[in-house]
């Protein structure tokens, strides 16, 4: 994997410029904060991002990829006030579930997510190398 970073670019804080890498993909598709069975255990914007994680790196396991595998991942956020107002809360969720691996991001504020309760929703692509 390597991370993309153009000559003379300011350093990006928390994701990559982008990643170049090869192997076999595993996409995730875009997991919220229930649990594995559907149950949401809280309404907690930083709360839900832990779970969602936690989702994220339990699928990624079903197909033999781990966290320092994703090389992209999307946010869709229903209040981006309410993502940067709890990004300390979101920062330490992300070191606890995914580690010090930043890959390409995007964060998007959508008018809506189909579960009603979410408040996030994380998709990834991992490439576990061959």
């Amino acid at each position: 994997m390597e991370f993309l970073q153009p000559p003379g670019w300011a350093r990006a804080r928390g994701y990559s410029n982008g990643v170049a890498a090869s192997g076999r993909t595993v996409c995730v598709s875009g997991m919220i904060g229930w649990d594995g069975q559907g149950v949401f255990h809280t309404d907690d914007f930083a709360g839900q991002v832990r779970q969602a994680l936690q989702n994220v790196v339990d699928v990624l396991a079903e197909g033999g990829a781990r966290p320092e595998h994703i090389v992209r991942m999307t946010w869709y956020v229903l209040d981006k006030h309410e993502y940067l107002g709890a990004h300390k809360e979101v920062g330490a969720a992300y070191r606890d579930v995914i580690g010090r691996h930043f890959p390409a991001m995007t964060a998007v504020q959508v008018a809506g997510l189909v579960e009603d309760r979410a408040r996030v929703e994380i998709e990834v692509t991992a490439i576990v190398p061959a």
